[in-house]
């Protein structure tokens, strides 16, 4: 009983996590590179107005810097649960 416990509660962790880098996701790509893109676009960034940057390549940096965070909470959630190798 205790290792179905113990699996309900990795998942849900797991879960949550992957909602929370989601949500981040969305609203880096959505938010920043469509419905704030009048307003980012009075900064500029090397000649590059930044609604148009954050469209065009900051949501793929920042969906590839959630990889690593991801990789890593999930590295000591395994430790934290015993189910690392």
């Amino acid at each position: 009983m205790s290792n179905t416990n113990n699996a309900k509660a990795y998942w849900k962790e797991n879960i949550r996590y992957v909602l929370i880098l989601l949500s981040i996701w969305f609203a880096v790509s959505y938010g920043a590179g469509i419905l704030f893109k009048d307003a980012l676009n009075t900064i500029k960034i090397a000649g590059f107005k930044l609604g148009f940057w954050f469209a065009q390549q900051g949501a793929m940096y920042v969906f590839v810097i959630l990889i690593f965070v991801y990789v890593r909470l999930m590295n000591k959630l395994d430790k934290k649960y015993g189910y690392d190798e």
